[in-house]
């Protein structure tokens, strides 16, 4: 197995183990229900937005390892974003997991999320890795949930 892999892998199941920001956010002022029936990740996505800028995220919900990992990250490079850049993050991750951007030479703004370029490998989880990334994305346009049927 490739050193990368074997990364990938280290960090998906720590961050299933130990999720980040696994938490509700009382008085957020966006949030979003996020589904992916084919798996059966279910989760919620909350954000709190001033002044244009993610000051708190975080997601409750259950799901795949890749899932949880993936939404856990999300939060943690989410904070202190604009949200334009959560955005252009939304969408470079985005092209990144279905192989339309490609980490080593095209320019990105993702760091550590390039972990998540492995997904590639297992198609049936690029769902899986998105969801997080759809749901904060439809939280942050007033769109109350998002499947990726």
């Amino acid at each position: 197995m490739s050193e990368l892999n074997e990364l990938y892998q280290e960090v998906i199941l720590d961050h299933n183990k130990n999720p980040r920001n696994f938490r509700e956010i009382e008085n957020a002022n966006k949030q979003a229900d996020g589904n992916n029936p084919l798996c059966g990740d279910k989760l919620k996505v909350f954000a709190t937005l001033e002044d244009d800028v993610v000051t708190d995220v975080a997601f409750v919900g259950s799901g795949c390892a890749i899932s949880k990992a993936s939404a856990s990250m999300m939060t943690q490079v989410l904070k202190g974003k604009t949200k334009q850049e959560a955005e252009t993050l939304f969408d470079e991750f985005h092209r990144m997991v279905t192989g339309e951007l490609d980490i080593e030479t095209d320019e990105n703004t993702l760091g550590k999320l390039r972990i998540f370029a492995g997904v590639l490998e297992f198609p049936a989880r690029v769902k899986c890795a998105s969801l997080s990334w759809h749901t904060i994305n439809a939280a942050l346009h007033d769109e109350e949930e998002v499947s990726t049927e």
